[in-house]
């Protein structure tokens, strides 16, 4: 290390060979391959090479979300029923919009990935023979799914990073991502570097600035969870889109977002058990008067109703091809008119559901066949949904009491949240972005098209690592970054970063940052959220494109050092939001309709329920069907300053899947001669 004073403020400059941003699983994933590559070529102390950046390790998706069984996706292990990588590929692209090459990929890395996991000591379940047993989840033909239970997500980062610290690899935690540091153009434009906030050596009057040069960066800091007004991403997911775009990586697929019921008071998705078990779901006033039985204004029956909350459990994701003759995902349109109008919405496992005065009481055994035969396999015929859900699941309720909700004797809040980005940023085969020695892997990599089973992100995260890992020990050097022609450009970067900085506390712009990443929050969730309409879409760009323009020129009010870490959020949340609507603008425009987990409202389009009204026009609300055409094609991204629209775009065919097969030999010369890397 370093230390320069650059605008007034002390800087220290590490340098290493690969710098990754982000301590979730993929991250940690990618830290531990890049170390073992490194050794197995030879590499002197490969540990000095690597470095981990983190705003804090217990923070982000991997180690703070879940559900009530937290689902990894991977090839199918049943020693009875066949599986195949083309098969994975062929269930993971059945939505569209999604690169044939990357995902059989995916396949061809899943089960290599997934015994790493078990071998690093995550806790997947196995049979007396040693067989991984397998289930179902959403868009799943097979059963390929597999858990640890509700924490699997934070197993996986858990057990990874122990690898890692076991490596010595170097993890440097509160660091506020501020800015990544480019030095050329067009093809030659390189990313050499992060400036971050050491938010632990926080003062008024000065600073800390770290900055880590690097020969390779890779991004895995995960989803933009705060895009969102209502969000099950843990509190303290930022992510770093904003600061990507700013960069110059290209975007795909930022359309694409997964919706669903989550508790709002601690953020967690109530799907599988937490359905399936069929708690009564109602709504109250914002006090918690006016208790009412919302869901049976709109089912023809109570078996009707009782049964799709039942589905839920497993159709957890909004899916609009789920809401026509009162199939489960009504229930997210009409969860969310509810919070529209201002009520809150629970789930009570207390006691069953309530109908109206024209349903039956609820009754298990007039369950339709599918629920019911799953309660009866599965010995949960208990009286209440507390006990159905104690004898299935226990962890889950244990889950909650651990975040201060004891599901026997209160209420769960819920509310539609945003859960998961399928876009993020465009990878090659070796998740190597736009930007040479720049990768993207994990929940950031634009990888999952328009609707994929659950639990496939998990894997994707660790193929990806694995991948980028490979391809940068193979391909590129494993020197630590030296002193280059970039010192005068990258100290010029810092002195303009620095500078404005101070400026943010004489800027004469009241504007808070607090109070502006709450209106981009309830702009996304309005208009960018799982209801979408083009004219309110275009409206939101508008608003998004001048509050960025604004703070740009404006900067934002900065009274103490807490404030300059919130500024910085802002900043690059309000660009991020931007970029996400502008390619919401774009499909809406070229005649994209309802598909993946959100709708497209439309006045000429198929109506949901003649009792449910569009808030907006009071007249029933309808929505268009899935423009088809549309799913052999991806919407690029790329931020162009110097443009009124702040972003170029593009629309670009789907990679399609290599179909040539080698045989063996020459197979092994090209493995042999490093030549795999340039196919």
């Amino acid at each position: 290390m370093t230390t320069r004073t650059i605008a007034g403020h002390k800087v220290n400059i590490f340098r290493y060979n690969s710098v990754i941003i982000g301590a979730g699983a993929a991250g940690m994933n990618c830290a531990v391959h890049l170390h073992e590559f490194m050794t197995r070529k030879g590499v002197q102390n490969a540990q000095d090479r690597i470095a981990i950046i983190t705003r804090g390790l217990p923070l982000g998706a991997s180690r703070m979300s879940g559900s009530d069984k937290q689902t990894y996706y991977k090839m199918g292990t049943s020693p009875y029923v066949a599986d195949s990588a083309e098969s994975f590929a062929a269930s993971l692209t059945a939505g569209g919009c999604c690169h044939e090459d990357l995902v059989l990929i995916e396949g061809i890395g899943s089960l290599r990935e997934f015994y790493h996991l078990a071998r690093s000591g995550v806790p997947f379940p196995h049979d007396p023979m040693g067989s991984y047993v397998g289930y179902k989840t959403d868009h799943d033909p097979y059963e390929r799914a597999t858990s640890a239970g509700p924490k699997t997500s934070r197993f996986m980062s858990q057990c990874l990073q122990r690898e890692a610290e076991n490596y010595g690899i170097k993890i440097h935690d509160h660091q506020e991502l501020a800015e990544l540091i480019t030095v050329g153009e067009g093809s030659n434009k390189r990313i050499v570097g992060v400036a971050c906030l050491d938010t632990s050596k926080l003062s008024n009057e000065n600073y800390q600035i770290n900055v880590f040069l690097c020969e390779n960066l890779i991004l895995a800091a995960g989803g933009p969870g705060e895009l969102y007004e209502t969000t099950v991403y843990p509190k303290g997911q930022i992510g770093i889109h904003g600061l990507a775009l700013k960069a110059g990586l290209a975007a795909e697929n930022l359309t694409e977002s997964q919706f669903g019921l989550a508790s709002i008071k601690f953020r967690w998705n109530v799907s599988g058990t937490y359905m399936q078990v069929i708690p009564r779901i109602y709504s109250t006033e914002a006090g918690g008067s006016d208790e009412r039985e919302f869901l049976a204004d709109y089912f023809p029956s109570m078996s009707k109703m009782a049964t799709n909350i039942f589905l839920k459990g497993y159709q957890w994701p909004f899916d609009p091809q789920r809401i026509e003759n009162c199939q489960s995902s009504l229930i997210d349109v009409l969860v969310f008119n509810e919070t529209q109008k201002g009520r809150r919405v629970f789930m009570d496992f207390l006691q069953n559901p309530i109908g109206n005065d024209s349903m039956e009481p609820f009754a298990l055994e007039d369950l339709a066949e599918e629920a019911l035969v799953y309660l009866k396999t599965t010995a949960a015929l208990q009286e209440k949904p507390i006990d159905r859900l104690a004898h299935m699941n226990p962890l889950a309720i244990d889950i909650y009491k651990d975040n201060g909700i004891d599901l026997w004797s209160q209420p769960l809040e819920i509310a539609v949240c945003a859960q998961h980005n399928n876009g993020g940023f465009a990878v090659n085969k070796w998740w190597e972005s736009n930007i040479p020695h720049t990768f993207v892997i994990g929940e950031m990599a634009g990888t999952h098209g328009v609707k994929r089973p659950g639990g496939s992100a998990l894997n994707a995260g660790q193929v990806g690592g694995l991948r980028a890992a490979e391809y940068i020990v193979n391909v590129y050097n494993c020197d630590i970054v030296k002193d280059t022609n970039h010192t005068e450009t990258i100290e010029g970067q810092l002195d303009k970063l620095l500078t404005r900085w101070d400026s943010f506390k004489l800027s004469k712009n009241t504007r808070e940052a607090k109070g502006v990443i709450a209106e981009i929050q309830g702009r996304m969730t309005k208009a960018g959220g799982h209801i979408r309409e083009l004219s309110s879409a275009k409206a939101a760009l508008q608003d998004s494109l001048a509050l960025y323009e604004n703070i740009r020129h404006q900067g934002l009010s900065v009274n103490k050092a807490a404030d300059m870490v919130k500024a910085i959020q802002a900043e690059h949340l309000a660009l991020a939001s931007a970029g996400y609507l502008t390619a919401i603008v774009e499909l809406l425009s070229q005649g994209g309709g309802s598909r993946g987990s959100y709708i497209v409202v439309s006045e000429d389009g198929l109506e949901i329920h003649p009792n449910i009204l569009n808030i907006a026009t009071g007249k029933p609300l309808k929505f268009k069907s899935e423009n088809q055409e549309l799913r052999q094609s991806v919407i690029r991204l790329i931020c162009d300053p110097a443009s009124p629209e702040l972003f170029g775009r593009e629309t670009i065919p789907a990679r399609k899947a290599p179909a040539d097969q080698k045989a063996f030999e020459l197979a092994w010369k090209n493995f042999r001669e490093g030549k795999i890397f340039k196919a």
